[in-house]
Order: structure tokens, then sequence, then C-alpha cells
């Protein structure tokens, strides 16, 4: 550990092959002192602002366009993210304001998250109202933003702004890929 205490963190990178000579990333977390693996041992009310932030994954599930079947109820998602989604980073480009700026933006919080039944399966909100743990490529255990692209969750390879798409056009981009729908729905 530091002795200044300025490195709260190490994370060590190892690298293993498996028999398919694909490349497998696995980022060990050693924790130290003040920092903990907050997700397993407190709740979602319990947590501060920068905890609660550091829960989102960075996929970009819950920012895509999704509508309702009224004759069944199922819950279809589009290839169409939010025209303030970075689609490149996954990120909001207005996160701040993006509830005044979007109608429809859904206010994601400790007393919603039970509530909000689209939210992605693999959600860290969900995970841990639910009791259960991060999956290993979360930045918060992988210690890499990138390992949710890697593990094939973040929107970014597949997902079109709905920027400039007609509202009536919109159902046209309902995914219809197995293997994506397999990310978007467990």
């Amino acid at each position: 550990m530091n002795p200044s205490g300025i490195v709260d963190e190490v994370c060590k990178l190892y690298t293993r092959f498996s028999g398919k000579s694909m490349t497998i990333t696995i980022r060990v977390q050693a924790l130290t002192g003040s920092k903990d693996q907050f997700w397993r041992h407190k709740s979602l009310h319990e947590l501060s602002d920068e905890e609660w932030e550091s829960l989102c994954d960075g996929c970009g599930q819950c920012c895509l366009i999704k509508f309702q079947d009224e004759d069944t109820d199922e819950l279809l998602h589009t290839r169409l993210a939010c025209t303030l989604l970075d689609i490149g980073v996954c990120r909001c480009t207005d996160y701040d304001n993006r509830h005044a700026r979007v109608s429809d933006c859904v206010v994601i919080s400790p007393d919603t998250v039970d509530t909000l039944e689209w939210l992605p399966h693999s959600c860290a909100y969900r995970l841990v109202a639910e009791g259960r743990d991060l999956y290993w490529w979360h930045p918060l255990v992988s210690c890499d933003a990138g390992s949710v692209r890697q593990a094939g969750v973040s929107v970014r390879e597949w997902a079109t702004s709905e920027e400039g798409v007609p509202e009536g056009k919109k159902i046209r981009f309902i995914v219809k890929d197995p293997s994506i729908k397999r990310v978007l729905t467990g």
C-alpha cells in the first residue's frame, strides 16, 4: 500500500489463455482501509452519492427506447438510444440536466428500483436491491470500464441514436437478433 494513503485500490492484471486460444483477462481488486466492496453490505438507501453513481456500469441499456406491447404487455427493446446518450462511451452527455431535457427520462433511485421492471437483469442497482452480487465484468469488480464492453453487455456495438428517427418509424428498430435479446432480457 502507498504510505501516503493516496492509493486506495490496487488492481493486478492476470492473463490466462483458455483451451480455445482466447485471451481472458481477470483483474483482482485488492481493497484497503476506507474503501471496500460496499455493495455487498449496504442497502441502496445507505449508499453515498459517490457509491450510488459508481454502481452504474455504463452499459447504456437503460437509455434504450422501449415499447410495451398493448396486447401481451411484453417489453420490446429497440436499438435506438436516447438522444443524450453518447453511444461511443455509453454515458449521458448532459447527465445533470437529463430529466429537464428528456421528458420521459426515468429517475432511478433507491425508492424506484423495485418498481422499474424494465431495468436490465444485469443492472447493478437491481442486483444490489435483490441482495445479489455484481457480475465479474462490473467496473467496481474488474477495475476496468472496458470490461462491460468485453463481456458483451454494452450497447456500444449495436445501438444507434433516436435523433432524426420519426416517432412512427421507431418500431422498425425493435431488436430481433437473438444474441442481443439475450443481453437485454437475460
